[in-house]
């Protein structure tokens, strides 16, 4: 079995491979504060209540923006599953050529959301994922991962009008009854959800112009599945495409 580990701002997703087929997958706060056997017991419950056994995993691939966690998982990695974690970055093999200025900067997340993406559903390609940040990644049919766009998340936008606000409440995100909100949160909740389509769907515009007409459009990230039918160009809602990306370049440097 592999273990793989994408360790965002908001969240830590986790999910178990068998061979190809990813066959469970959790989803847990990102806490910094948490020790290498905190993160261990979660791991180790998870698998019990699956009934799976920690000894049978044999590989662990770690993509992680929060390099402050990079020591802790790795250590809760080779005490609770005596292995070495491999953790992706710019020199990791991937099969795809890093055009970034300084390939450095490019989080592990978008080279592995690009290499899923290449994959799975061709190229050129541009991965929108919905996470803490909103961020556009561009691959091309060469297998060049170009670069993209980052914007700030739609649950940053929900905390900013929230604290930098006397009198705005926080509200949830979802897709409003009507466009002309006839409530304060109503008028919240239309203006975040019309926002957002309206700023993917407008760099995404811009984007497949750049790039070409066959460019495929694949949205993923914790509120993918929520956005995308309100959106024109994004088809594609893959919740996945992190963990897929980690088992193939688990597969490929293997």
């Amino acid at each position: 079995m592999l273990l793989a580990l994408d360790a965002g701002n908001t969240n830590i997703t986790i999910g178990v491979f068998d061979g190809p087929s990813l066959t469970h997958r959790w989803r847990l706060r990102t806490v910094h504060e948490q020790t290498e056997d905190e993160w261990g017991i979660l791991l180790r419950n998870l698998f019990s209540l699956e009934s799976l056994d920690l000894r049978e995993v044999d590989g662990v691939i770690i993509a992680s923006v929060v390099p402050p966690l990079n020591p802790t998982l790795a250590g809760m990695t080779r005490r609770y599953f005596h292995r070495e974690p491999l953790f992706v970055n710019h020199e990791t093999h991937t099969g795809l050529t890093i055009l970034y200025d300084n390939p450095r900067e490019v989080g592990a997340d978008r080279i592995v959301n690009a290499v899923a993406a290449f994959e799975k559903y061709g190229a050129p390609c541009v991965v929108v994922d919905l996470g803490t940040a909103i961020t556009f990644d561009c691959v091309t049919a060469k297998a060049e991962y170009l670069g993209g766009i980052i914007c700030a998340g739609i649950g940053i936008s929900i905390d900013a009008l929230f604290s930098r606000t006397a009198k705005l409440p926080k509200v949830d995100f979802r897709e409003p009854d009507k466009l002309i909100g006839t409530n304060t949160v109503a008028s919240i909740q239309s203006g975040l959800w019309y926002g957002a389509i309206g700023l993917i769907d407008g760099i995404t515009e811009r984007l497949v112009a750049e790039m070409g007409p066959d460019t495929r459009v694949i949205a993923t990230g914790g509120q993918a599945r929520l956005i995308t039918p309100g959106s024109r160009f994004l088809k594609h809602a893959d919740e996945d495409l992190t963990l897929e990306g980690l088992e193939l370049i688990w597969r490929r440097n293997r």
